[in-house]
């Protein structure tokens, strides 16, 4: 479970402050997948990294009782001038996994063949993505952290690969995926809210927050 206890956040941009939460509370259960409709520009990343324990709330408590994992498309930990086996092996380190198995597995769901053992500095952005997705299912978490949905990529072969293992996971997993795109969420969740004002809404099911993000975004 991830819980947020009336919860605030906010920067200062230089001119004014952002706020990004006010004293919001809600929790993502176990088993029931929420997907979070917000505008570009309103806090999303900011709010996946807090429940990733990536980012500090202003006020207030985060709570996680499950294995909460990096948002999809985190870098951090990766080191640019190692090459993805050595970056593999020490994320499962990390996570006291095996890195043998956890340096398999990417390597296999990657598909990038020579370009394994070559610095992560030197990938395109796509082998990138491709490489952060690969560790992301190589952990096995309870709950999965996606902003904007999976990587775009052109490689079908990674696409079919990707999606499979995602699917089985989240037979038994759950995902919080946030984006300012309602069909984004469509595949991975019933349950929604809308991020908007620092307010968080929370529904029952996609269909009624999209009927309030449609309204705010038009109005």
């Amino acid at each position: 479970m991830i819980e947020f206890n009336n919860v605030s956040k906010s920067f200062w941009t230089g001119k004014q402050r952002k706020i990004i939460l006010d004293r919001a509370s809600f929790r993502v259960e176990p088993g029931k997948s929420l997907g979070i409709l917000a505008p570009n520009g309103t806090g999303k990343t900011t709010l996946i990294n807090m429940m990733a324990g990536l980012e500090k709330p202003d006020e207030g408590t985060v709570r996680r009782t499950s294995r909460v994992s990096f948002p999809l498309g985190f870098m951090g930990g990766v080191i640019s001038k190692h090459t993805a086996t050595e970056n593999a092996r020490y994320i499962a380190r990390l996570y006291g996994l095996d890195p043998d198995y956890v340096e398999a597995f990417s390597r296999y769901v990657c598909g990038i063949e020579e370009y394994f053992d070559m610095p992560i500095g030197t990938y395109s952005a796509g082998m990138r993505s491709r490489f952060s997705f690969s560790l992301l299912l190589a952990l096995d978490f309870d709950i999965y952290l996606i902003d904007e949905g999976m990587p775009s990529t052109t490689d079908v072969g990674f696409n079919q690969r990707a999606g499979s293992i995602l699917r089985d996971r989240l037979e038994s997993a759950t995902v919080v995926v946030v984006s300012h795109q309602a069909s984004t969420l469509e595949k991975f969740c019933r349950q929604a809210a809308v991020l908007r004002d620092g307010k968080l809404y929370m529904f029952d099911t996609l269909e009624e927050a999209k009927r309030l993000y449609d309204y705010q975004t038009q109005g």
